[in-house]
């Protein structure tokens, strides 16, 4: 068992990339317009349903704080504000939130506008929004103040339509890998926590072994390959849980390797009831472009739901997160 008592877990953050190596540094999110995510996504009209959908651009907010508003302004129970998806809050983001209302009288929507939050548009639905029900993201990317090697940047961008391997982002592990000790508390130490707090650890431990196997796929140049005992089309690595392990032969015992210094953590999420899933290794961006702008890098492009705009940006600049210092 590795000694994690004092482990550095930004440093064990810093997954192998594969596409050369990132050659540029650049300023990330020096505003929140440098970061722009749109909902591909569009919930049908129902004008006999009691929810209502509403579209909202926001500005510097986090999803949670906007539902809250929704539900002030509706007189009804954050739990009966619904979305497709938690957006950054660093960022100006496009997304739908749904409100139940049943017989309750609709208020006026636009009260609800202030200086992070304008109402794009709404109508009536049949159900709650549930986050993943949408198609994907799509993304509009600034990053400022690029220095180092741009030829060996346009190669890595040429390379990304290809695919980057599909990390979950930092964000998933909290600030400083807090998650992560939180995990270690839970499935190592036998400590209680609230149910909340149970439900981040568990996507956590999920997401860190799971990294842990794409790493070590990278490191081993196979990571677009498919290995013996392959359970799917794609190469996929393990969302771990309960239940009968689907990879074999030498894919199985690839991830044994590499998941066994991680056993109690393994041991957990079985404990906690999740079960086997698989997840693609690779990730592919749909309609990728991209073009300098004097010192700054833009770039476009749209992602699945479930995955990081981070795991690509990653494979092409070390990014200076400007927020993380404000």
């Amino acid at each position: 068992m590795i000694e994690r008592s004092n482990f550095d877990w930004p440093q064990a953050l810093d997954w192998p990339r594969a596409l050369g190596g990132a050659a540029i540094y650049a300023d990330f999110r020096s505003t929140p317009e440098d970061f722009v995510v749109d909902e591909l996504a569009a919930p049908p009209i129902a004008e006999d349903g009691e929810h209502v959908y509403l579209q909202v651009k926001k500005r510097g907010a986090n999803t949670a704080w906007v539902a809250q508003q929704l539900a002030r302004l509706a007189g009804v129970r954050t739990q009966d504000v619904g979305f497709y998806g938690l957006k950054d809050r660093h960022a100006v983001t496009t997304q739908w939130f749904s409100v139940w209302l049943g017989q309750k009288p609709e208020p006026d929507w636009t009260q609800v506008n202030n200086a992070e939050i304008t109402l794009l548009q709404h109508h009536r639905g049949l159900k709650k929004l549930r986050r993943g029900e949408h198609s994907g993201n799509r993304f509009h990317i600034r990053l400022r103040n690029v220095r180092g090697d741009r030829d060996q940047a346009e190669r890595v961008l040429a390379r990304v339509v290809g695919g980057v391997p599909n990390y979950f982002g930092e964000q998933r592990f909290g600030r400083d890998g807090g998650n992560l000790d939180l995990v270690r508390r839970l499935a190592e130490d036998n400590e209680r926590c609230r149910k909340s707090e149970k439900a981040f650890a568990m996507s956590a431990a999920r997401s860190w072994l799971f990294n842990q196997v794409l790493a070590e796929r990278v490191r081993e140049a196979n990571w677009q390959q498919q290995l013996a005992g392959e359970p799917q089309p794609e190469p996929t690595g393990p969302l771990w849980g309960r239940g009968r392990g689907l990879a074999a032969e030498t894919l199985a015992e690839l991830e044994l390797r590499v998941l066994s210094p991680w056993q109690r953590w393994c041991d957990w999420l079985e404990h906690c009831g999740l079960k086997q899933e698989r997840r693609e290794l690779v990730l592919r961006p749909a309609a990728f472009v991209y073009k300098w702008e004097a010192d700054d890098l833009v770039l476009e492009f749209a992602l699945p739901v479930g995955t990081f705009a981070t795991a690509l940006l990653r494979e092409i600049a070390e990014l200076v997160n400007v927020t993380d210092a404000t």
